[in-house]
């Protein structure tokens, strides 16, 4: 599990609008900043998942073979505790550890 994700609050937190739109100056762009990032971040962490499961994973198994593995169900748990990826994401954001680029800006500097 990536530590840089754990730094954001697992509770709701009130926020400043202000603080969010410091960079982009425009908070519905903060929005979409953040809406994307978290989205990278939701599929980082089902990547993580799914590839420490596979370790768990039994060929040819039937429904009454399945078994309880506390092992799994407690790093299934430890997963379900972590902050939501719209918190870290904003976390993110407020620590100045998101770049992004807009699109018109890059065509100005290609021409």
């Amino acid at each position: 599990m990536n530590p840089k994700y754990l730094s954001a609050p697992k509770t709701t937190v009130t926020r400043n609008v202000d603080q969010l739109d410091k960079e982009t100056e425009n908070i519905y762009e903060s929005i979409v900043v953040i809406s994307k990032r978290a989205n990278q971040i939701a599929v980082e962490i089902k990547e993580e998942l799914t590839t420490r499961l596979e370790e768990f994973n039994v060929s040819g198994e039937n429904i009454e073979e399945i078994y309880e593995n506390r092992e799994q169900i407690e790093m299934s748990k430890q997963f379900e505790r972590m902050p939501k990826p719209a918190a870290i994401a904003i976390e993110e954001m407020l620590e100045d550890r998101i770049v992004f680029r807009r699109p018109e800006a890059v065509a100005k500097t290609a021409e």
